[in-house]
């Protein structure tokens, strides 16, 4: 069997060391990307990729609802700032609802 490719998110840990030579602490949440690195010891089967597919679809609905939120309430408020707090909190979002849906399924199953 083939290892899994969700394994090659952890490299993304990497952009983490920006933060220590830009002195921007928005790139610390890097360094939660290389617990991606122990989907390489699972081995790449029908019920991981089934997983994952759920776990994508339980995100993508959560950054749906976010934007949607965001987009009526930069309108009401007339703030356009909104939008850009929102980006970050919805990709921080998506990886977290990712990360822990795709744990759920895999421990429980449906």
């Amino acid at each position: 069997m083939r290892k899994s490719w969700l394994g090659y998110l952890g490299f993304l840990g990497l952009l983490g060391l920006l933060g220590l030579f830009t002195s921007n602490v928005g790139y610390y949440g890097f360094f939660g990307f290389f617990g991606f690195f122990s989907f390489w010891k699972i081995t790449n089967d029908e019920r991981l990729l089934i997983n994952a597919n759920k776990a994508a679809r339980n995100s993508f609905i959560a950054s749906l609802f976010l934007f949607i939120i965001a987009t009526i309430y930069a309108n009401i408020a007339e703030n356009l700032m909104v939008y850009a707090y929102c980006f970050v909190l919805g990709f921080a979002l998506q990886i977290v609802i990712f990360s822990f849906s795709l744990q759920y399924y895999d421990r429980v199953g449906e």
